[in-house]
Parts: structure tokens; C-alpha cells; sequence
């Protein structure tokens, strides 16, 4: 046996190496579910700060501005503690416009809504009468269009959009801080990011250079300034830009006199958000919401006042915003959004462009390192 061993013994060797792998893989699996549930405490309890970082990121721009402001004032006290004053002044003009959305703005939205709920079915009654009294032979009376007018009678309205539902909706994509305490947190671990954000990018950059050889950190850091670079100006002129759009389009539609005009107003801008295809599905919900209460003719003047805002916004208003900072081709924005969508839902569609850009960015130093230009 002893002989047997000592002229097999790299044979033995691998199996129990083996069987000490398949063991460790065993266990792994087996130890699967309380290690998901460890990483799910472990991302629950940490939401708050997660909430902060993301809060702090959102208004560092206008928290910068206010700043650099602030630290040309005559006054010394002022000068001196610049970036205090200016977090406060921040916080201050956000609490006022979430006072003035949740007090003016979210009241008119939600009544609109609920209005708009309410009358479906007598919409939905006038609908099938038009369609009833169309010609045999027009192109709008086929098979496809009775059947998806019979889908949308089946559809419970009622259940995925009301008041409730949407609140419900809501609370389910900003649910990353539940409740006051985790909201106090959230807010405070903000302020204290704002505020110590040079120590806090030292530290890091510190302990980069520690770990990372000189070259890779310097790749890091350059392809970190560049995507941050990508991030802020997207996410902070694509805010602007739909703000902007939205109420130009509420006061376009209010002076049209189209019905739910603050609703389709703030859909459209909020939907502007989104390149190329955000700005389509608004306006065609748009329109069809105005074709169904108002008539064909009031549904073709809103599509060419809003048709012709977004001309505006695209040729001169989101250009002065955005700038030429992204560079990227009209077919890869499209690309980038489809595929976004597609797996990411919604935030991937609006994350989509700034992630292709920075992804652009790489592959064509890559590109040109490889070509030795």
C-alpha cells in the first residue's frame, strides 16, 4: 500500500486537492443564501449614506457656483467661510422649491390625474363612437385597431394609475432612505460631503497611489476626472434643459387651452430628459390625450407647437447648456438609449448617453495606443 502510494503520489495529491475544492465549492453554494442576505443587511443599512453621497453629488454644481461667489464678497466673514455659507444657501433654495413643487406644482398634478382617471371611460365611450361612424374603407377602421381599442377597454385603469398606485411607484425608486431617521442621515451625511469633499478625495487618492503602481494611477485618475466631468455636465444640463422645456410647454399648452395642460406640460419636460426617445413618447401621449378630449384639430396645433419647442430646445436652447461636452454621434446616443432600456429600464435610458460617452472615451485611447498616435 505504502509503495502503491509513494508511486502515485502526485495522483493522490490531485484528488484530495480536488475534493478539498469540490468541499470549499459546496459550502460556498450552501452559504449562498445567508451571504445574499449578509450583502442585503449589509446595503439596507448603509442606504442612508449612500442616499447622502448621491444628494451631495446632485448639488455640488450649484453649491460650487454659490461658492465661488461667495468667496468674491467684500465681506471677510463671508469670504472666509465660503463654503459654509454656500452648502447653506444650497440647502435652503432646494428645501423652498421642494416647498413650492409639493404645495403648488404636485397639488395641480395630482388633480389633473385624477381627473384624467375619472374620465377614461366616458374618453374611451367617445372614442369607439368616432371609430363606430369612420368609412368601411378607411385605413383607421382595421382588425389591429378594433382589437387594441378592445385591449385598452380590458385595461385596468384604475389599478396602475391611480394616485395611490403612482405614490406607491414613487416611493419604490426613492425607497433607498426609509424613513425619518434614515432621511436625517441622509440629509446629514450630504452636508458633511459637500463639506469635506477636498479631504475626502485626498484620502482616496492617497490610498490609490498606495496600492496602484504610478502609471495605473494616473490612468485612473484621468479616466475618473473625465467620466465625473461627462456625468456632471449631463445630468445637470439635461435637469436645466427639461425644466426649461417643461414650462415652456405648460405655458404654450395653458394658452392653447388644452385640457390637463400642467400634466402634459411636466410629462414632456420630464420625459426630456431622455434623448431622442423620451421626447417622442411624450409628445405622443400628448397628442393622443388631446385627440381623445379635444378633437383632431386641437391634437394637430399641439403637435406643431410642441414639435416646434423641441426644434428650439434642440438647436439653440440644449446646445447652450450642453455644449459640445459629450461628442457623440446621433446613431450611438440611439444605440446607447435601446440597449440602456432594455436592460436597465428607465435610469438606464437616462444614464445610457453619459455612460456611452465615457465609454467612447476609452476605447478610442485605446485606440490610439495601440496605433502608437
Amino acid at each position: 500500500m505504502r509503495k502503491e502510494i509513494k508511486n502515485h503520489w502526485h495522483t493522490w495529491i490531485f484528488l484530495v486537492a480536488l475534493g478539498t475544492v469540490l468541499i470549499v465549492i459546496y459550502k460556498a453554494l450552501d452559504s449562498i443564501g445567508y451571504l445574499g442576505g449578509f450583502i442585503s443587511n449589509f446595503l439596507s443599512v448603509i442606504s442612508p449614506f449612500l442616499a447622502g453621497l448621491l444628494i451631495a453629488y446632485l448639488l455640488y454644481i450649484p453649491e460650487h457656483k454659490i461658492e465661488k461667489a461667495y468667496q468674491k464678497s467684500r465681506k471677510k466673514i463671508i469670504r472666509k467661510n465660503a463654503r459654509r455659507w454656500a452648502i447653506l444657501t444650497t440647502y435652503v433654495i432646494t428645501i423652498l422649491i421642494l416647498i413650492i413643487i409639493i404645495n403648488f406644482i404636485l397639488p395641480v398634478l395630482i388633480e389633473s390625474v385624477n381627473e384624467l382617471i375619472s374620465n377614461l371611460q366616458s374618453y374611451y365611450t367617445k372614442t369607439i363612437e368616432t371609430y363606430n361612424n369612420l368609412p368601411d374603407d378607411s385605413f383607421f377602421k382595421s382588425e389591429k385597431v378594433y382589437t387594441a381599442l378592445k385591449e385598452i377597454q380590458n385595461f385596468d385603469f384604475q389599478k396602475y394609475l391611480s394616485v395611490d398606485r403612482i405614490l406607491g411607484y414613487v416611493k419604490s425608486v426613492v425607497g433607498v432612505a426609509r424613513g425619518i431617521f434614515d432621511v436625517i442621515v441622509a440629509i446629514v451625511a450630504s452636508v458633511y460631503i459637500l463639506a469635506e469633499r477636498n479631504e475626502i478625495l485626498k484620502y482616496f487618492k492617497k490610498l490609490l497611489k498606495a496600492i496602484l503602481k504610478e502609471n495605473q494611477y494616473k490612468y485612473i485618475e484621468k479616466y475618473f476626472n473625465n467620466s465625473n466631468g461627462v456625468f456632471f455636465k449631463f445630468i445637470s444640463s439635461q435637469f436645466i434643459d427639461a425644466i426649461i422645456v417643461g414650462v415652456l410647454a405648460t405655458i404654450a399648452l395653458h394658452i392653447l387651452h388644452v385640457k390637463y395642460a400642467s400634466l402634459l406640460g411636466f410629462t414632456i419636460g420630464l420625459f426630456n430628459m431622455i434623448p431622442y426617445f423620451g421626447a417622442i413618447f411624450a409628445v405622443g401621449m400628448a397628442a393622443l390625450i388631446t385627440l381623445i378630449t379635444a378633437g383632431f384639430s386641437k391634437a394637430v396645433i399641439l403637435l406643431i407647437v410642441i414639435i416646434i419647442l423641441q426644434q428650439i430646445d434642440a438647436n439653440i436652447i440644449n446646445p447652450k447648456i450642453m455644449g459640445d461636452s459629450l461628442k457623440i454621434s446621433p446613431l450611438l446616443v440611439v444605440f446607447a438609449i435601446t440597449v440602456g432600456g432594455a436592460y436597465f429600464g428607465v435610469i438606464g435610458m437616462f444614464l445610457a448617453v453619459p455612460v456611452a460617452a465615457v465609454l467612447k472615451i476609452l476605447v478610442n485611447d485605446y485606440i490610439d495606443n495601440k496605433a502608437g498616435l
